[in-house]
């Protein structure tokens, strides 16, 4: 009998990876106690590791933390990691430590979200089929975007960037965006079992701060020539590298949001570069001899 298989579903658009999220923080220390003693992350033992960055590892992406005066990305990005009662409990032993700040955490059903000491909202997932096989990495970053942009915003992915990305009406609720009571949202795929999300509010949209987010593409000089004859590029980094801020309906020309892409190509230096991710479960009291690193695809042991 003939094998038959769905292969568009293998398909993956032209962004391959997202990298890193970038938010800048005014406090290292403050950052160490969130990012690694709570949420259980990495630093990376190679790179920025002096007083004034940190590059945090999440399985195969990571969030760059330079000093500086505090970014807040306008959303939320969605993380899957390994255990989620572990999670609570880093979280919790962490509270006195963060007093005063923005911290806080709450349970909910799906997810646990968790406030950075300066309002950065993450949210963990237990690992699940629908991220992939992975227990450890960025699965999603949202965003808040105004009413009536994420059809433009779905066009801007697909015909300048080349990305696999659509705009759908979601379930109802409370900030209705159309006549039905549902909200409209654009989704982007931008690498394996990773994807942004640009969802419609009413809310009130803060200004735009400067925080980035990075990603790889296997077309680098096709949306490069796009973007400069629209009048997009805002830095031309490198041979490997250039960035934009704005997204721009390419039908109208209108601006529909701002949110820095730091463009890579696979020729990247640090394309593919192996990521070191620890187990946060090991300890001196309860240390098991070979489980001092995580893989983010392996199961959590017992």
């Amino acid at each position: 009998m003939e094998r038959r298989f769905d292969r568009t579903a293998e398909d993956l658009g032209n962004i391959v990876a997202l990298e890193h999220v970038n938010v800048t923080v005014p406090d290292q220390q403050q950052a160490t106690i969130f990012y690694i003693a709570g949420l259980g992350l990495t630093r990376d033992p190679y790179l920025m590791t002096g007083p004034t960055n940190m590059w945090v590892n999440v399985g195969r992406s990571q969030f760059h933390l330079p000093t500086s005066p505090p970014q807040v990305l306008r959303g939320h990005t969605g993380i899957v990691v390994p255990d989620r009662e572990a999670l609570v409990r880093r979280l919790e032993r962490t509270r006195k430590r963060l007093e005063g700040t923005r911290f806080d955490f709450k349970e909910h059903e799906e997810f646990v979200e968790a406030s950075c000491p300066w309002g950065n909202r993450i949210r963990c997932y237990a690992p699940d089929e629908r991220f992939g096989r992975v227990t450890l990495g960025i699965a999603y970053v949202e965003f808040d975007v105004p009413h009536g942009t994420a059809e433009g915003i779905a066009r801007f992915y697909r015909n300048v960037m080349g990305a696999r990305a659509a705009a759908s009406v979601e379930g109802a609720g409370k900030n209705a965006n159309d006549d039905n009571g549902s909200i409209r949202a654009a989704r982007v795929e931008v690498g394996i079992g990773q994807y942004l999300m640009f969802r419609e509010t009413d809310r009130e949209i803060p200004a735009y701060d400067g925080h980035h987010i990075q990603i790889y593409v296997a077309d680098f000089s096709g949306p490069h020539s796009k973007l400069l004859d629209k009048g997009l590029i805002s830095e031309e980094s490198d041979q490997h590298q250039y960035r934009f801020k704005d997204l721009a309906d390419p039908e109208t020309g209108e601006t529909l949001f701002t949110i820095e892409h730091e463009v890579r190509s696979m020729r990247h230096p640090l394309f593919m570069r192996p990521l070191v991710n620890r187990n946060p479960s090991q300890s001196n009291i309860n240390y098991a001899p070979g489980y001092d690193a995580w893989i983010p695809g392996m199961a959590a042991h017992d």
